[in-house]
């Protein structure tokens, strides 16, 4: 899949198959992460990529906004150092990965948004670094219909040389 059909494409994915992911796979979406471009080249994240059924179940107790994280066949948990383009930099990283993942017809989704402190126990992750996302990945449950997104016209979101001038 190219990058912009995959762009177009992308859904929440919030159900997931019993069935694992290949490694090859899971190597791909996190390098897909690591090799995300960074404000300097601080590349101020850290990828905790669990796999365990047990931790999975925890996570998606202690994430409030992702309880399917526990039938997620993995998630990747985005640490992130207290720098300040951190947030910025671990969001791009976040949307490669799951580009990535969907190309590989992985899906996925985002859960949480920082404040997720009691991860941090769970997983071993030093107090220095800010838990900044979840992010549940596994082949979707059910069919998803591939690029049926409700957005806003370009027109009302985009503009030519001056706000307000549409782009056409």
């Amino acid at each position: 899949m190219d990058v912009f059909e995959a762009v177009r494409t992308l859904l929440a994915v919030r159900s997931y198959q019993d069935r694992p992911v290949p490694e090859e796979v899971v190597r791909r979406i996190v390098e897909a992460g690591r090799l995300t471009a960074s404000s300097m080249n601080l590349q101020p994240w850290h990828f905790i990529v669990v796999q365990d059924r047990e931790t999975l179940r925890q996570l998606g107790a202690l994430v409030q906004t992702g309880p399917y994280i526990a039938q997620a066949a993995l998630a990747i948990v985005v640490a992130i150092e207290r720098t300040r383009f951190a947030v910025s930099d671990a969001s791009r990283a976040a949307q490669s990965m799951m580009l990535t993942a969907w190309g590989d017809g992985v899906g996925s989704n985002w859960a949480g948004f920082g404040g997720l402190d009691a991860v941090k126990p769970l997983l071993g992750i030093p107090d220095e670094l800010d838990v900044w996302a979840v992010l549940p990945f596994g082949y979707p449950a059910q069919a998803v219909g591939k690029g049926r997104k409700q957005r806003k016209p370009l027109g009302q979101v985009a503009h030519r040389e001056r706000y307000g001038q549409p782009f056409r």
